[in-house]
Formats: structure tokens, sequence, C-alpha cells
């Protein structure tokens, strides 16, 4: 009982760390370019692990160095790009809710990638959250076939994170997920400096409040949205599996959306209903069989 609460603690805040995210990438790109703000979200959380780095590539094994590399690759730095380039044009809160399709992409490369199973009810789910993924494209507030491109940006990163849960969950069970998610952030640290290098960050005018401001928030996207949360997801993946922990996308929507009205963007009740719809294909997806369940208490 006391880990199940623990599991949903952890639940609960990375919904918030993360719903939070998407409005922090829209904050920073009022004065920086999407590639400043993602390149500074990733230096930033990797600063906030150097004290831990020697013994982070110290005592993880060789022949799994490549996968941790890969794990924050495929974790955190891409997808950091892919997200700020969509919201050049998209709202934060749509991001929120399309990033509800990690659990989905979860499912299926697990299946296709990680010899998982997959079930008749998990594909009727899939298609139910594809449903309103289509549905959510087509109503968005101000549609335009422009946009498509920005949101297969989300697209391509949602896979990525369910690459990534599932590789966690496989290859990285045993090692310590603090020292894990130092290694892999700091280096995939080294492209990004070479990124913010490159697109003339050092020739701005940081005395500027408004450069300071952007890169505030993308320092604290770095520190609390990728080091702390990655730490948290880690932990959640070892202690309640690759699943469970993808289905924090349930709250991460909400709580995108809610700030999304905050800052006054346009979330229409169209909007909500296909975000229900795709989280009802989600849990549908993430429904264990009455057989699995009597299983699961039996081994407990």
């Amino acid at each position: 009982m006391k880990g199940n609460l623990i599991n949903w603690l952890l639940f609960i805040v990375l919904a918030f760390i993360w719903g939070s995210s998407f409005i922090l990438m829209k904050e920073g790109m009022v004065e920086l370019s999407a590639f400043q703000v993602a390149s500074l979200r990733i230096i930033s959380s990797a600063l906030v692990l150097l004290p831990i780095a020697y013994r982070a590539f110290k005592e993880i094994p060789r022949n799994k160095m490549a996968i941790v590399f890969l794990s924050g690759l495929l974790g955190s730095l891409l997808p950091a790009y892919l997200f700020c380039l969509a919201e050049q044009e998209l709202d934060s809160s749509l991001a929120g809710t399309l990033n509800s399709l990690t659990p989905i992409f979860a499912i299926i490369i697990g299946a296709l990638f990680f010899q998982n199973k997959t079930s008749l009810i998990k594909v009727i789910g899939i298609f139910i959250a594809f449903t309103g993924s289509v549905l959510l494209y087509f109503f968005q507030p101000v549609f335009s076939p422009n946009n498509t491109l920005y949101v297969l940006y989300i697209v391509a990163a949602t896979i990525m994170y369910g690459f990534n849960v599932n590789m966690v969950q496989r290859h990285l069970k045993d090692i310590s997920s603090v020292k894990a998610v130092a290694a892999a952030l700091i280096s995939n640290a080294v492209p990004a400096i070479i990124v913010l290098y490159f697109t003339g960050y050092f020739q701005l005018d940081h005395a500027s409040p408004g450069i300071l401001a952007s890169t505030g928030y993308s320092f604290i996207l770095g520190i609390f949205g990728t080091a702390l949360a990655s730490i948290l997801f880690y932990i959640l993946i070892k202690r309640a599996g690759a699943v469970f922990s993808s289905m924090v996308t349930y709250g991460i929507p909400l709580v995108a959306n809610f700030w999304g009205t905050i800052y006054g963007e346009q979330v229409g009740f169209i909007q909500m209903i296909c975000l229900l719809i795709i989280l009802a294909g989600v849990f549908i997806a993430n429904k264990k069989p009455a057989a699995e369940k009597v299983n699961s208490v039996v081994v407990r």
C-alpha cells in the first residue's frame, strides 16, 4: 500500500512539472530561439547533475554507456528541440495534449521492438487515442494545414519517449536512477553546447532584461523539467513499470491546458472533448485483462 502511494505521489509531481514545461518553453522563446531554449534546457540540467558526474561515469558499466547516451538522446535532447520547434506555431496547451500520445507509442514500440505482448484491447485503445489525435488536429483553435509539420514534430518526440521508456525498463533497471540521468544528460550536453554556440547565443546582450528572463525560464525548464523530472521518472519506471510510468501523460495535458488558459490561449470545448477521447484510448490500451489481474494478485 505504501509503495503504491509513493508511486502515485511521483506520478502527480511529474504531471505537474512536465505539464508546466510547455508554458515555460513559450516564455523562453519570447527572446530566444527554439534551438537556444532547448540547448539551455539540456545544459542547465547537466550543470545541476555535474557534482555526481564522476561517480556516475565511474560506476556505470562500460557496456551500458551507449544505452545511457541513447536514453538521453531520445528521452531528453531531441524531444527538447522538437517541442520547442513545434511551439513556434502551436499553443502550449495543444503541445501538452498531443504529448499524451506517449503511452500509446510505448505500447506499439514495446510490441514491435521489445517483444511485449499486445492484446486486442490495446489495439482498440490505440485506435481510439489515434482518432482523438486526428480530431484534435482538425479542430485546432486556429486550424491551418501549415501546422502539420509542427504537429509531426510532437508526434516524433512522443515516439522517442515511447522508445526510451521501454529501453530504460529493459536495459537500465539495475543502474541508479540519479547516476543514469546524470551520465545521460551530461553526455548529451556536449552537442547542446555546440548548437548553442552556432545559434549565436553568446553574442546576445545578456544584460537585456528580456534575454535574462528567457534564459531564466530556460534554466528553470532544465533544472526541474529535465534534471529533476528525469530522475523521478527513472525511479517511477523501475518501481511501477513502463506502462504505468508512461501514463503520467494523463495528468500532463490537464496541467498544460490549465496554464494555457491562464496565459490566454484558446482552449475550447471541442479541444477538451478530443483530449478526453485520447485519454480514454490511453486508459483502454493500458487496461489489464481480467486473467492478468488475477495472476498479478497471486504473484504479490
